[in-house]
């Protein structure tokens, strides 16, 4: 009798080992490859990515100046007279050379260019502005939005809306679309921050544009 219930343990113990009804323990949405073992969650980007060459800005940018030095305004502008906006400095404007082309109120003088250059990721030192007036690009083809490979509600999108626009190095703006992407604005980014955000939150779902793009 002793046998035959040693034995009967026995089985049930090694049953128990060898039940596969699935991990045991949660993978955090933030590291993807978890699951497979073969990688870690990537590190978060602590600044803007620098350029490894000449950039442009995607369309008009407002050079603002209100006596410390001229910015680079790459996202909102307020319509006031004048205008209020902030951006990253630039290194290297003269307004000397630029006569005829901005507005001024005192000690404030605003314009509108489109600009190349190059970005250290602070800092913008510029090689070339074309006035706003004279500025006629040809008109860019819009690319399609990608399919999100994770399904998010509006209430889940629009939460990491607002933690992007928190923290996100160079972010500009953030919202939630709607169709369950989440857009963002950014100064520049090489492809590094959308790699990250792609692992983070899915390919697809956070969507970066870049105000800086390749000359």
């Amino acid at each position: 009798m002793r046998t035959t219930v040693a034995i009967a343990a026995l089985v049930l113990v090694l049953t128990a080992c060898g039940d596969d009804g699935g991990p045991s323990t949660a993978v955090d949405r933030a590291d993807p490859g978890a699951a497979g073992g073969a990688t870690t969650a990537p590190s978060r980007p602590t600044g803007s990515p620098s350029s490894d060459g000449p950039v442009r800005s995607r369309s008009l940018a407002t050079v603002m100046d209100v006596g410390g030095g001229a910015e680079l305004c790459l996202g909102p502008v307020a319509e006031s007279y004048p205008p209020q906006c902030g951006g990253p400095r630039i290194t290297n404007w003269d307004w000397s050379t630029q006569r005829g082309t901005f507005e001024a109120q005192g000690d404030v003088r605003w314009g509108t260019y489109a600009v190349t250059g190059t970005w250290d990721g602070t800092a913008f030192t510029v090689t070339e502005a074309v006035p706003g007036a004279l500025y006629d690009p040809a008109p860019e083809e819009e690319s399609p939005l990608p399919e999100p490979s994770r399904d998010y509600s509006q209430a889940e999108a629009e939460a990491v809306a607002t933690e992007l626009g928190s923290w996100l190095p160079g972010v500009q703006g953030a919202y939630a679309d709607g169709g369950g992407h989440v857009l963002v604005d950014v100064v520049h980014d090489d492809g590094t921050l959308q790699e990250y955000l792609d692992r983070t939150y899915g390919a697809g779902v956070v969507v970066v544009t870049s105000a800086l793009v390749d000359a």
